[in-house]
């Protein structure tokens, strides 16, 4: 997981503000040399933008321009953040503030409270979902466990697109979101939740955003003293921005243009929590004088994976593949991608294991080897398959690294040897950096061979091997490093997050694998239901599940295996077909039609863009309730086609029944409950009791791709048989 380019972890400082700009391709040195007005940075997949933008700050601070105390440099992830930090000081640019955005709002926020409000900042809550679980008691609200996660969901996504509970369930039917409840009960449960917060004084992640917008907002003094502080602004990530963190940036910057974005519509893929690609798409409208730069050289991956990458957005369509970028590899050839079809899925985890064992026998490290799928609950299989092959792995967005007990422990007592190694044993023979932490590790478990087989055991010996690896890397950049200058270099590497490499096979979702990059990744479960995932009905779900794959595609540098299994377990009916995103690209499959070609690297000054014209919507006839006739409005009562007062002639058992089914299939696909099916959807269902494919369609609920993949199960159901042994369920 390291940076496209392969610079050392500890780079020699640049002697001059000329020398930071050595190395960089002429776009990179377009974004680091324009320092004035709007600047907005289109960066493909492995094009180098971290180290773009890292040298344009770092070459205005070295050259002058900038006063590192004005520039705010924010991102999304506190590891991002850290990084970024971590390289800006490589390139004598110390006193730069990036952070996330949180962390920016937070920090003003704590500052500016007793001024702008008076008394004591109300406690931040880590979690809310304990507080909307006491909401919705507070209301009488029975939610499970999977309904309490979804609220909490919705919750956040109206917090970040400043959507009051009043207005949840319009906001929520305009943004076409399949609510995991009745939307004016979770109007409620919104209502309660805030309420309950302010009679606990206390606040969440998203109410630091609001406060610190409404500071800004009603306090104009304090709004030009932030001002003053900060001159310069870098946006990294741009495409994930949320409304409310836009509005907060809006604040920050005043009327002023001094603004640097950097994005690519092409990996915006966290539409659910609220983000949207339209202020990158945007920014040349709002700054008609922006200098453009893109950049398409793609440092990372091999022509081979670049040529699967543009493949998967020349086929794309909507807003964001208009915009899409060409990449152009920039390293020799490499082998051609994989495709593997198998039986069941453990067959596909056994057949990926077995790769990655051939891989690790033949020298490639296991900390360059990735294994991505769509969600989390796809994880144990290959855990488990790994462990049957002798194959050490981490688990990506587990427990943090700094968090792990062995490491604090390793951590306290390097700290005690800096400070009073002259008195310890362990270190008379010792006088090299990696020496010394391997002696101060070997009294907390670590030992020069790796133990036997996987687990616990191998997992604490491979987290106090990322600290020996890292100390190696420390030394050889500044020979003359001590222990304390080694454990200066942890503590500032724990409050970035930003952990050093544990050796061993990554498993993530492609969500999580965002931002990260390995050698050899192996694509799993690449399969309809799965990638796109069952319940994204829109062009635009659809369009954001090929981005997430093309997200995962570019993670790989050299290596890539794509995979997919016809049935769930073994013995099942071989009824899945690969992803409908591979057709046309891997052999002997036909393209389907697809969107406009790709934009190539360049700079543009000065020129204004357009937006695309938003889609006309279909005329609706009105739904009038199927016992009184009366013309229905609530989504909940159109979803039953009768009104909430009027008789009900469902069958009990048979709800139940459905219920029971479809708790079974969302454990099976790793997704929420209502997104099989919603209660009312499957309410209606129990009260029409359908006998056909055609009367099972015509209730509202039950989409031809729904259909397609429940609608046997359904019917067996309702026809009082077993559904089948191996339902799609995703």
């Amino acid at each position: 997981m390291t940076a496209a380019t392969h610079s050392p972890l500890f780079p020699r400082v640049p002697d001059s503000a000329d020398a930071v700009l050595e190395g960089l391709d002429p776009e990179q040195r377009e974004v680091a040399t324009a320092l004035h007005g709007p600047v907005c940075v289109l960066a493909g997949a492995g094009t180098g933008k971290t180290r773009a933008i890292t040298h344009r700050i770092a070459y205005g601070v070295r050259a002058g321009i900038l006063q590192p105390s004005s520039v705010l440099a924010v991102t999304f992830t506190n590891r991002a953040a850290g990084e970024m930090r971590g390289r800006l000081r490589q390139l004598g640019a110390q006193g730069v503030q990036a952070r996330t955005f949180h962390s920016a709002a937070l920090r003003q926020l704590q500052y500016f409270w007793p001024k702008a409000i008076g008394g004591s900042m109300p406690r931040l809550v880590d979690r809310k979902i304990q507080l909307v679980a006491d909401a919705a008691a507070a209301l009488g609200t029975r939610l499970d466990r999977n309904e309490l996660r979804d609220v909490t969901a919705e919750i956040e996504w109206s917090k970040v697109t400043q959507t009051i509970p009043a207005d949840y369930p319009y906001a929520a039917a305009k943004a076409g979101r399949e609510a995991p409840r009745d939307p004016a009960e979770i109007a409620h449960l919104y209502a309660a939740y805030e309420d309950l917060k302010r009679d606990r004084a206390v606040i969440d992640f998203e109410d630091v955003l609001l406060l610190t917008v409404a500071v800004l907002q009603d306090r104009h003094d304090i709004a030009e003293q932030v001002r003053a502080q900060y001159q310069h602004f870098v946006v990294d990530e741009y495409q994930d921005v949320s409304p409310l963190q836009q509005r907060l940036l809006d604040l920050w910057l005043g009327d002023r243009d001094t603004l640097c974005v950097v994005g690519d519509a092409s990996q915006t893929i966290y539409s659910f929590t609220g983000a949207t690609p339209d202020h990158l798409l945007d920014f040349r409208t709002r700054f008609p004088g922006a200098t453009v730069v893109k950049l398409v050289r793609d440092y990372r991956s091999t022509p081979q994976v670049v040529r699967l990458a543009n493949g998967l957005l020349a086929q794309a369509r909507g807003r964001a593949a208009d915009h899409r970028l060409e990449l152009v590899s920039q390293r020799p050839p490499g082998p051609e991608p994989v495709y593997t079809e198998y039986t069941d899925e453990p067959a596909e985890a056994e057949g990926a294991a077995r790769r990655i064992r051939e891989l690790i026998d033949a020298g490639v490290p296991a900390a360059e080897i990735a294994v991505l799928f769509r969600t989390n609950s796809q994880s144990e299989t290959y855990e488990q398959a790994l462990a049957d092959a002798g194959v050490p792995y981490q688990l990506r967005g587990a427990e943090r690294f700094f968090d792990r007990p062995e490491i604090r422990k390793a951590g306290i007592a390097l700290r005690g040897a800096a400070r009073f190694g002259g008195n310890d044993a362990l270190l008379d023979d010792v006088v090299d950096l990696p020496s010394q932490v391997r002696a101060v590790l070997s009294g907390e478990g670590w030992t020069s061979e790796p133990p036997a087989g996987s687990g616990a055991v191998r997992e604490r010996w491979e987290s106090l091997a990322a600290l020996v690896n890292l100390a190696h890397d420390l030394a050889a950049a500044s020979p003359g490093a001590t222990l304390a200058d080694f454990v200066a270099e942890l503590d500032e590497r724990a409050n970035a997050q930003h952990a050093p490499t544990v050796q061993g096979v990554t498993l993530a979702s492609l969500h999580a694998a965002k931002g990260l990059e390995w050698d050899a990744v192996f694509l799993v479960g690449v399969a309809e239901g799965m990638l796109p995932i069952t319940y994204a009905r829109t062009d635009e779900q659809i369009e954001e599940e090929r981005r997430l794959l093309y997200v995962g595609v570019t993670r790989a540098r050299e290596r890539l295996h794509v995979s997919w299994a016809l049935s769930r377990s073994p013995g099942g009916r071989p009824h899945r077909r690969p992803s409908r995103f591979l057709d046309g690209l891997r052999p002997g499959t036909t393209p389907t039609v697809g969107g406009t070609g790709g934009t190539g690297g360049g700079v543009e000054r000065g020129r204004g863009g357009s937006t695309a014209a938003a889609p006309r919507r279909a005329q609706r006839t009105p739904a009038r309730c199927r016992v009184c006739g009366r013309t229905l409005t609530d989504a909940g009562e159109m979803k039953l086609m009768r009104c909430e007062d009027c008789p009900s002639d469902m069958d009990e058992g048979l709800y139940e029944r459905l219920r029971e089914w479809r708790a079974v299939q969302a454990e099976r696909s790793g997704q929420p409950d209502f997104c099989v099916f919603t209660d009312r959807t499957l309410m209606a269902i129990a009260e029409a009791c359908p006998e056909s494919p055609a009367e099972l369609s015509r209730i509202p609920g039950v989409l031809s791709r729904k259909l397609r993949s429940y609608g046997a199960d359904v019917l067996a159901i309702c026809a009082g048989q077993e559904p089948g042994a191996d339902g799609d369920g995703g």
